[in-house]
Order: C-alpha cells, then structure tokens, then sequence
C-alpha cells in the first residue's frame, strides 16, 4: 500500500520511529541501523512495508531499498516474522547478513537475536541462491573461511569414495582448488577435470 513515508521524524524509540506526512503521525517499526539513519526533527524518507495480521495492521520501514530487499527475504524463511526479521537487520547490515549467508556461516548468523544454530540453518539453506551480489553490497571481507588444507583433503577423500584413485582424485584437486572455494566447490571442479581428462 505504501511505497515509502517522507516526513519529520517527530519520535525515536528503541524499535521504532514516528514520522509525520500531512499532520499525521505514522508509527513505523525499525532495525537499530534504520534509526541510526535519522535525526529528531529532521526529514527522513523512509521505505515501507505493510504487515496484516488478524489482530494488528502495522508498517516495517527501512533507510535503504538494500534493508528491505533483505528483509523481505528473511521473512520469507518458515518461522521469521516481521519482528524476528528487524532484530537480524538491528544485529548486521544487509551486506554483513549476505556475507553470512553466502559464506555459510552458522556461528554468525545464530548470534542474532531470536537466531539459533537450526533457524540460522534454514536462513542459509533457503536463501543462499536468493542472494543478489549486485544489489546487495555483500562484504567479500567478512566471508569465513576454511582453511584450504581440510577442504582439499575433504575432496580427495570424497573423490576416493567414488571410486577414484588416490592418485588422480590428489592431481585433480591439486589442479582445481583455489583460496576460498569450500569442500564442495573443489570437488565439482575436481569431477569435471577427471572427466575431461579421460575423454582426451
């Protein structure tokens, strides 16, 4: 219903702000990072998103399009409600949370408020594919990550469980492995390097 409130931030609580439009007053729930964006008295442009329930009509808003891009996203994931959502954005930027999520890493993510290990799981599972890198200014800085040495040696092992030689599956990954690939990225590569070896 409404795209975004532009008007005088006349309150700020701990998880929302008030902004007037029109002589009205709109109550809007906010991440800590959106309310570091404003300033008592001073006009704020604030992007909304509407949330109907039975029992209660409220509006989410956010500083930036990248917040609510993620946002939306993170409350897509089963058992994330809208306040759940906003205590994540309070706990991490939107490009610290893509980081988190693209680099796998469960330590971080169940850090936030209303996050544990298995919710920080899901969030992983069912939005790694769903990160845009172009519109969400993820941080390559902040991946974890895994110390090359256990995921090459993760490979090979995986590679002789398939019936490769020690030999070929150590020279395949050896050939394919690169700095901040994880264990499952080395053995694709690694797979198609044995196969494109033996039809030479």
């Amino acid at each position: 219903m409404y795209s975004y409130i532009k008007g005088i931030v006349e309150e700020i609580h701990l998880d929302s702000i008030v902004i007037e439009n029109n002589s009205i007053g709109y109550k809007i729930n906010v991440s800590s990072n959106t309310i570091k964006n404003v300033e008592l008295g001073k006009e704020a442009k604030i992007y909304t998103k509407m949330i109907v329930r039975e029992d209660d009509i409220s509006l989410c808003g956010f500083a930036t399009r990248e917040e609510q891009n993620m946002f939306n996203l993170l409350t897509s994931v089963s058992k994330i409600g809208p306040k759940v959502g906003l205590s994540i954005l309070s706990f991490a930027s939107p490009g610290q949370l893509g980081a988190f999520i693209l680099s796998e890493d469960t330590a971080k993510l169940s850090k936030a408020p209303g996050v544990g290990k298995k919710t920080a799981e899901r969030i992983i599972l069912e939005l790694k594919d769903k990160i845009d890198k172009n519109s969400v200014e993820f941080e390559p800085t902040l991946l974890s990550k895994t110390p090359i040495g256990i995921s090459q040696d993760e490979a090979v092992d995986a590679l002789v469980a398939l019936g490769y030689s020690q030999q070929e599956s150590k020279e395949a990954v050896e050939k394919c492995k690169k700095a901040g690939m994880n264990t499952e990225d080395i053995i694709k590569k690694s797979l198609t390097y044995i196969m494109s070896k033996s039809l030479r």
